[in-house]
Parts: structure tokens; C-alpha cells; sequence
């Protein structure tokens, strides 16, 4: 009985408080204010991980020399 309240409160607070941006963005009419955010999102997602190989191959530089 518990276990079960624990996932409903789980499940209530990501559809009525996290998803509240995604209800603002459907509400929109434009094509671009809602694809501009993803663009945002995947420039971001480019950027950290050019970020994290360049990382990665400075590490490996570092092992092998």
C-alpha cells in the first residue's frame, strides 16, 4: 500500500511539475519557438561531448607518453 502511494507521488510530480515547460511549448503555434529550444539542447549536447573527447584523448596522450 505504501510502495503503490510512493510511485503515485512519483509519477504525479513528473507529469503536473516537470513537464510543465513541454504543456508551454505545445500551447505554442510557431514551428520555430518550439524547435528552437531543441536546437538549444543539442548544441549543448554537441558542445559537452567535443568537450569530453577532447578530454579523453588528452588522457590517453598523457597514459602513452
Amino acid at each position: 500500500m505504501i510502495s503503490a502511494n510512493i510511485f503515485r507521488a512519483i509519477g504525479d510530480f513528473c507529469i503536473d511539475i516537470l513537464f510543465i515547460p513541454y504543456d508551454v511549448f505545445r500551447s505554442t503555434d510557431g514551428w520555430w519557438s518550439s524547435n528552437i529550444v531543441n536546437a538549444i539542447f543539442i548544441s549543448i549536447i554537441i558542445f559537452l561531448l567535443m568537450y569530453w573527447i577532447v578530454r579523453l584523448v588528452s588522457y590517453r596522450n598523457s597514459i602513452n607518453e
